[in-house]
């Protein structure tokens, strides 16, 4: 356990889409040596993920959109197949979650179930992500889904057995962490 964290100096790299911080701290460590490191986080709010599921068909709900750090970092047409996910722009993660679901897959849900909250990638990257699960069915379908336009999204919606869904990732063809952490969960509690 680290005690005695200190910030000494905070610069801002950019804050052009989100916050890029350099942060120069020092601690104590277990044993007494006081360390300085500088190091840069990533702030970009906290957000919510949400994998829907029908037990009557045993399908969930996923999109594929185009992501392109995926793509610098070698996804050749940069298109990603994830669980409904956003950022909780100031909302509580349960309005957020309801909000995205509707924006991007057309679904209306009312009950969701938060099933635990994470730090995705907390060597840089200072969000928590709220994960959330919720059923659905064919009468909560009200729109064609795929994002919103003024927030330049073209999100396609997929229906897929949730055995075709895990084996999508033993392919590869699902590589997203969080859809990955919610299939299984689905699983592994035998909700599907």
């Amino acid at each position: 356990m680290i005690n005695n964290v200190k910030i000494l100096k905070t610069d801002i790299l950019s804050d052009n889409w989100y916050v890029l911080k350099k942060v120069t701290y020092e601690y104590i460590k277990k044993d007494g040596t006081k360390l300085t490191q500088t190091r840069e986080a990533y702030d970009r709010g906290n957000g919510a993920t949400i994998l829907l599921y029908n037990l009557i068909q045993k399908t969930v709900i996923l999109t594929k959109q185009f992501r392109l750090p995926t793509f610098i970092n070698g996804n050749a047409n940069g298109m990603l197949i994830e669980a409904c996910a956003g950022l909780l722009d100031k909302d509580n993660p349960e309005d957020c979650i309801k909000r995205e679901t509707e924006e991007e897959t057309g679904y209306k849900i009312t009950d969701v179930q938060k099933i635990f909250e994470a730090y995705m990638s907390p060597g840089s990257v200072t969000e928590i992500l709220y994960f959330f699960i919720a059923e659905y069915s064919k009468d909560m379908k009200i729109n064609d889904g795929g994002g919103v336009e003024h927030e330049e999204e073209n999100i396609e919606v997929i229906e897929v057995n949730i055995d075709e869904a895990l084996k999508m990732v033993e392919t590869g063809e699902v590589k997203d962490a969080k859809t990955i952490i919610l299939l299984q969960y689905i699983r592994l509690n035998k909700i599907l």
